[in-house]
């Protein structure tokens, strides 16, 4: 099966669906949101909108640390987030405010383990930045594969049997093979507001069927797309960019 995965939206409307479409270009059979649907960009009710009805048909939603601050007003953001989450906030309406506090942290399915921040305390949004996050991130479950955001730039840690954890930068458009005999942590990229110097919006495919550890499954997506974000001044102002929407990590794992 092949899984889409999106992360870090951030209201961005038209690099979300210009990730969907790809997504489906390339023949996704499932869907899973890593938290974020909301925070910078100008649409969120329509994002939020979107998120609900893929959960509707059996997409996978985890929640993320915009998302929380909705309902959640202790949440601790910085000066230019809490500015677009005040914003947001009189966008949603009561029932995407209720998905968005009722949307789990984390959500474990066969070998895998999504969630949108470290995995050790998904509630404190802790960044996986490094090998040590990483280390600790992958010590608080046995999935096979655990998958996040919430760092804006793509990396994958490869922790081997006898402990030994490596990190590297996955390339746009190859397929890494997650081979059974180690276990994996795939940051993902942004889809609405990267931060890895690559404008394009990102998101991952995810190989299920592919037992061969020496294959993977080699895609990658491209499609114009513009991106409107809310800016630091209150009212709102919006610049449009042209932009690609891009597979940045494209892999196969083990068969489940």
């Amino acid at each position: 099966m092949r899984i889409a995965l999106f992360a870090d939206i951030h209201g961005n409307r038209h690099a979300f669906a210009a990730c969907l479409e790809q997504a489906r270009e390339l023949g996704a059979e499932r869907v899973v949101l890593l938290g974020d649907y909301v925070g910078y960009g100008a649409d969120p009710a329509w994002v939020v909108s979107a998120v609900m009805e893929l959960v509707a048909r059996g997409a996978l939603a985890v929640r993320g640390n915009h998302d929380s601050a909705v309902t959640n007003q202790r949440e601790s953001m910085n000066d230019a987030a809490q500015i677009a989450i005040e914003w947001t906030r009189g966008e949603l309406g009561p029932a995407e405010r209720r998905f968005l506090e009722e949307l789990p942290f984390m959500h474990e399915e066969e070998d895998r383990l999504y969630v949108h921040a470290d995995a050790s305390r998904p509630e404190a949004w802790r960044y996986v930045l490094d090998e040590a996050d990483a280390a600790l991130s992958l010590s608080a479950t046995t999935a096979a594969i655990t998958l996040c955001g919430h760092v804006h730039q793509p990396t994958l840690y490869r922790l081997t049997r006898d402990g030994q954890l490596a990190s590297f930068l996955p390339r746009t458009g190859r397929a890494i093979p997650l081979q059974p005999d180690r276990r994996w942590l795939a940051v993902l990229g942004a889809v609405g507001q990267p931060r890895d110097g690559n404008p394009s919006a990102s998101f991952a495919i995810l190989d299920t069927d592919r037992r061969d550890p020496q294959q993977g499954a080699a895609v990658v997506a491209r499609g114009p797309t513009a991106d409107r974000r809310l800016t630091r001044d209150p009212q709102l102002r919006f610049s449009n960019s042209r932009l690609s929407a891009t597979a940045l990590l494209c892999s196969s794992s083990r068969a489940a």
